[in-house]
């Protein structure tokens, strides 16, 4: 049974809305897509389900994915990103809301079947919650489904895991993995928003501090750019061999956990792990470090070793939690271990998430195009990634070079004239 947008303040819908307009001229690739689409329709007697991290970008292409013709219904993708006023805007502009900020579990769980409840032909997913309860509490809405798109790394390991064993019902886009998406939104996006949420937040220099990054994937890569910029001093650690050379040859310094908590001021996980920063990591942590999360899960730094070891927990300020040791050492943690960027801040800017958002549609259109695809995880084709990109720089005013006819006949001849 479908019912009404589960809301905690509707009375924010025209605050709200105003968001959703700001950042709406700001995502031309977007505004392209709808414009190439809006006549023909081409989502019309479609009913979509998303769970994705509820704010202004994310309303946005809610709204978009409506004008071609869907039936929309939406959850947050986490109990502290979602934006009660976002939420409302969009709810008072035809969209089903079922979601709201600081939602318990059973909450989160509940909005996410709501959403549910409208029978989706398509879904888009964040981190793997939707694509999980489908497959465990909501069986018999499996059959129905044409097919979804994942954001994140986290959410594509799991669907990969789910293949593995042959449990995927459906077939998944890998949004995360197309290149418009793992070099822009991974790196350019979470840089930008993980330092801008750590610094709302904690209201301290960065510069001369030093900064510990765990992980150096296209999202570590990014925070750890960033923090160089903001002249921190920088560390990274990682348990690839390949990535941690990348990092030392990025003029980085490298090493163990371990060895890093007893240097670190501010510590950044972006692993998609959990345990990253354990008991014997914050037994040597200075007084005053500051622990903060970009991964999806709020697992990657322990909270139940820092609430063990802790001897008092108080909140020091809006979004930080003190936890003082035994020795008196006090260390903090933002946004309850959760994304630093999302529920300490307000994410990434529009424009990045224009070009993943666009991806997002695009894999809708596609899998819609394409019905009767085999159950299994497909990268974003190179037609669609190319198509973004071109708009990305229509967007900018910027103009490349084309192969000349006898420049393609050259890199295509294996007999090549010298």
């Amino acid at each position: 049974m479908i019912t009404k947008s589960t809301l905690r303040n509707p009375e924010l819908a025209e605050e709200g809305w105003r968001k959703i307009q700001w950042v709406a001229d700001k995502m031309d690739i977007l505004n392209e897509i709808l414009k190439d689409h809006k006549d023909s329709q081409p989502l019309a007697d479609k009913k979509v389900a998303i769970c994705l991290h509820l704010e202004a970008k994310t309303a946005y292409m809610a709204y978009v994915i409506s004008q071609l013709g869907a039936d929309v219904a939406i959850a947050g993708s986490n109990p502290l990103s979602t934006q009660d006023d976002v939420a409302a805007g969009l709810a008072a502009h035809g969209i089903m809301v079922h979601s709201w900020y600081g939602s318990t579990p059973e909450e989160y769980k509940e909005h996410l079947n709501k959403v549910l409840n409208i029978e989706p032909d398509l879904i888009i997913d964040d981190g793997g919650d939707m694509v999980e309860t489908l497959h465990t509490e909501r069986k018999e809405l499996l059959e129905n489904i044409i097919g979804g798109a994942e954001e994140t790394t986290t959410g594509i390991h799991r669907l990969e895991a789910m293949e593995s064993d042959g449990t995927l019902a459906f077939p998944m886009m890998a949004v995360n993995d197309a290149k418009c998406k793992s070099l822009f939104d991974n790196r350019y996006g979470t840089g930008q928003s993980v330092w801008d949420g750590i610094m709302r937040t904690t209201n301290l220099v960065v510069a001369g501090k030093t900064a510990v990054v765990a992980g150096y994937g296209w999202c570590g890569k990014g925070v750890a750019m960033r923090a160089k910029g903001l002249g921190a001093r920088v560390v990274v650690t990682e348990i690839d061999p390949i990535k941690a050379s990348e990092a030392w040859m990025d003029g980085f310094e490298v090493m163990p956990m371990q060895e890093a908590a007893q240097k670190g001021d501010f510590f950044i996980t972006v692993t998609g792990c959990k345990n990253v920063i354990d008991e014997e990591d914050l037994k040597v942590m200075k007084d005053g470090a500051i622990l903060s999360n970009a991964g999806h899960f709020d697992v990657e730094v322990s909270k139940p070793d820092l609430n063990r070891l802790a001897v008092e927990v108080s909140e020091a300020r809006a979004n930080i939690r003190k936890f003082e040791m035994e020795d008196g050492r006090k260390i903090y943690l933002l946004a309850d271990g959760r994304l630093v960027n999302l529920a300490a801040g307000d994410g990434h800017p529009a424009e990045i998430m224009d070009m993943t958002f666009a991806l997002q549609l695009s894999s809708l259109l596609y899998l819609n195009e394409n019905q009767g695809l085999d159950n299994q995880v497909y990268n974003i084709p190179d037609n669609i990634d190319n198509m973004v990109a071109e708009y990305k720089l229509q967007s900018l005013g910027l103009e490349i070079d084309q192969l000349k006819e006898e420049q393609e006949a050259y890199i295509n001849s294996w007999e090549n004239e010298k």
